[in-house]
C-alpha cells in the first residue's frame, strides 16, 4: 500500500514536469492572478460583462504597410494594409475601448523578410515586446534558425508562450518534456478563459527536416482530450480556446473531433486564409485572420453567471487611411531596420504586371522564380517550385511605370536562399509525385491536406481534376510537347531542403544523379532580373485545372466559407 501511494505521487510529479512545469509552480499560479478577485463570485454575477480576445497570425515579419490583394466583384482589388504601427494603433484602440482585452499572436513571426534574416530574427523580439500581446504560440516556422535559436527567440518575448504538441526529442524518438508550457489561463472578471496551442505536426514533413532537428511533434488529438479535462474540471474554466498553426482544413478536421468536445474556438493560423464569420464545426468554431498584418481577428463574448449570452467576431482590416501610426512602434521599427533598410530597398529589377501568390494553382511570382530558373538552366527538362504561400503582393508602380523589385522583395518571397539542385526521374517517379502533392492540396479528408498550394513547375503542361479521386486526379502529362514517357528519365531542378536524403529533390524519393549547383534561388533571381528587366511573368498555364477555376483562391470545400 505504502510503496503503490508513493509511486502514484511519484507518477503524478512526473505528469506536472511532462506537463512543462520544471520550476515546481502549481499551474494554478501559472494563470493571471494580478487581478485578486474571487472568480466563484463574480462570474455568478448577473451583471453583463463582455471580454474582447484580439488576434494577429502570420505576419511574416512584415513591418511596413503592404500592397494586398482582395477579391471583390470576382476580380483583384488592391490596396495597402498592415504595418506594426498600424496594428499596434489599432490594438491599442481596441484595449481602451475595453479594458477586459486580451491580445495573442499565434506565429510564424520571425520568419519572412531580408531584415529578419539578417537578424536571425532578433530584430523581431523587441517590437514585439513593445506590442505588448497578452500570449504566443510558435508556428512552423518559428523553427527557421533551429531549435536553439526557437527557444532563444521566444523566451525573448515577455508574454507567455505556450504549445501543447512540440517536445523535446532525447534521442530515438523518446519524447521529453514539453518545450513550452501546454496551457495558459486569462482571469479576467470574475472569469477564467483557458487557453491550448497546438502547431502543425506536419513541421519536420513540409520544411527542412534539420531546421526542426530535436524536436518530436504530436497529432493534437493524442493529449487534446487530457488537456480539456485539466482546464474545465481542474482549473473550472468558464472557456476554453485553442489557438493554433495547423492551417485551415486541419483546423476544421480537429473542431469536428470528438477530443475538441469542450472546445469553444479555434484561433487559427498558417493558411492565411480570411475567415470572416467563424466556421461551425460539430464541437467548436474555427477562424482565421489572414496574414501579413493585413487583418485583426476580434472575438467579442458577453457572459452573465458565467455563461456567454452573446459571441460576436469579427475581421477588422489594418488600413493606414484609417488609424494614426503608434508613434512608439514606429520609432522602434526605424531603429532596427537603419542598418539594413538601404540594401533592403534597393532596386534590383521591375515587372510590369501586379506580383502576387494568392491564387491556388499558378501565381506571378512562382512564374518570375520558375522563369529565372529556366533562364539559367536552360538544358534542364523540368524546374519546379514548391507551393509557398508567404509574401505579400507588391503592386504599385514608380516613376518609371513598372512594379520595382527590390532586395527586400527577393527575400519576402523567397526567405531561405536555397541551393539550387538537379537530379534525374522517371516519368513513372514524376506521375505518383503529381498525384501525391495533389492530394496533399485537395484531399477529400482534410486529415490528409498540406499547408501549401500546388507545387509550380515550368517544362511540363499538366491537365487535372482537383476533386477527383485520390490517386486520380491527374489526366494528361506533356513535357516539350510530347505525352508523358513513364519508362523514360527527364532531369529535373528544385531547391535543395536540408537535412533530406541524397536521393529526394522536392519530396520526390529515389531521384538518382542528384547534385548540387554554384547557383542559389537568390543569385539565379538577381541575375535573371539584371539581364531581363522587366519582366512580365504572366502565369503560362503549365499545370491547367479542369474542374475548377484557374481563380481558385483556397483549398477548403465542404463548409461555408470564402476567401475574399
Amino acid at each position: 500500500m505504502e510503496k503503490n501511494n508513493r509511486r502514484n505521487f511519484i507518477k503524478t510529479i512526473g505528469l506536472t514536469a511532462g506537463a512543462g512545469l520544471l520550476t515546481g509552480t502549481p499551474l494554478s499560479v501559472l494563470a493571471d492572478n494580478d487581478l485578486s478577485i474571487d472568480s466563484e463570485t463574480n462570474a455568478n454575477n448577473d451583471k453583463p460583462v463582455t471580454i474582447s480576445i484580439l488576434q494577429t497570425t502570420d505576419v511574416h515579419c512584415q513591418i511596413h504597410p503592404h500592397d494586398e490583394l482582395f477579391w471583390e466583384n470576382e476580380k483583384a482589388v488592391f490596396r495597402k494594409t498592415g504595418g506594426y504601427a498600424y496594428v499596434a494603433a489599432m490594438l491599442n484602440q481596441f484595449k481602451k475601448k475595453n479594458p477586459n482585452t486580451f491580445t495573442i499572436d499565434t506565429g510564424d513571426m520571425f520568419q519572412g523578410s531580408e531584415l529578419s534574416v539578417k537578424t536571425t530574427g532578433k530584430a523581431f523580439v523587441p517590437i514585439l515586446n513593445a506590442m505588448h500581446y497578452d500570449l504566443y504560440l510558435p508556428g512552423n516556422w518559428e523553427v527557421i534558425y533551429g531549435k536553439k535559436n526557437m527557444q532563444t527567440l521566444m523566451g525573448g518575448l515577455s508574454a507567455p508562450k505556450i504549445c501543447t504538441n512540440m517536445y523535446h526529442d532525447l534521442g530515438e524518438g523518446k519524447k521529453g518534456e514539453l518545450i513550452f508550457q501546454p496551457y495558459h489561463i486569462w482571469q479576467v472578471a470574475g472569469l477564467k478563459i483557458g487557453f491550448l496551442g497546438y502547431t502543425d505536426p506536419l513541421v519536420p514533413i513540409r520544411q527542412s527536416p534539420v531546421y526542426s532537428k530535436g524536436i518530436i511533434y504530436t497529432k493534437p488529438e493524442e493529449n487534446l482530450a487530457h488537456y480539456v479535462d485539466v482546464l474545465k474540471n481542474q482549473e473550472q474554466c468558464h472557456y476554453i480556446i485553442i489557438i493554433a498553426h495547423l492551417g485551415l482544413s486541419q483546423q476544421i478536421h480537429l473542431a469536428n473531433q470528438p477530443e475538441c468536445e469542450g472546445v469553444d474556438y479555434i484561433f487559427g493560423g498558417d493558411t492565411h486564409e480570411r475567415v470572416r464569420k467563424p466556421i461551425i464545426c460539430k464541437y467548436a468554431k474555427v477562424v482565421e485572420p489572414g496574414a501579413f498584418g493585413t487583418f485583426i481577428g476580434k472575438l467579442d463574448l458577453t457572459f452573465k453567471n458565467g455563461k456567454v449570452v452573446s459571441d460576436k467576431y469579427e475581421l477588422i482590416e489594418v488600413s493606414p487611411n484609417k488609424v494614426k501610426a503608434d508613434k512608439n512602434i514606429q520609432k522602434l521599427l526605424v531603429e532596427n531596420e537603419s542598418v539594413y533598410k538601404e540594401n533592403i530597398q534597393k532596386i534590383v529589377g521591375y515587372s510590369t504586371i501586379p506580383l502576387y501568390r494568392y491564387f491556388v494553382v499558378e501565381n506571378p511570382i512562382d512564374t518570375m522564380i520558375l522563369n529565372g530558373l529556366k533562364w539559367k538552366f536552360p538544358e534542364i527538362d523540368i524546374v519546379l517550385s514548391n507551393g509557398f504561400r508567404f509574401c505579400p503582393p507588391r503592386t504599385t508602380p514608380d516613376s518609371t511605370g513598372n512594379i520595382p523589385i527590390t532586395n527586400g522583395f527577393i527575400y519576402d518571397m523567397l526567405p531561405v536562399d536555397s541551393i539550387v539542385r538537379t537530379a534525374f526521374v522517371t516519368g513513372a517517379q514524376l506521375k505518383g509525385w503529381l498525384e501525391k502533392e495533389l492530394n496533399n492540396v485537395f484531399a477529400k479528408e482534410a486529415s490528409e491536406r498540406f499547408g501549401g498550394w500546388v507545387v509550380k513547375f515550368n517544362g511540363m503542361v499538366v491537365s487535372f481534376n482537383a476533386f477527383a479521386e485520390k490517386g486520380k486526379r491527374v489526366q494528361s502529362v506533356k513535357i516539350k510537347g510530347e505525352d508523358l514517357d513513364v519508362n523514360r528519365e527527364y532531369s529535373i531542378l528544385a531547391c535543395e531542403r536540408e537535412g533530406d536524403p541524397d536521393d529526394m529533390l522536392c519530396r520526390i524519393k529515389g531521384v538518382k544523379n542528384a547534385k548540387n549547383t554554384t547557383s542559389t534561388l537568390h543569385t539565379v533571381m538577381l541575375d535573371y532580373l539584371r539581364v531581363n528587366s522587366p519582366v512580365t511573368p504572366t502565369p503560362s498555364k503549365n499545370a491547367i485545372i479542369l474542374d475548377g477555376p484557374e481563380t481558385l483562391l483556397t483549398q477548403v470545400t465542404g463548409v461555408d466559407y470564402q476567401f475574399r
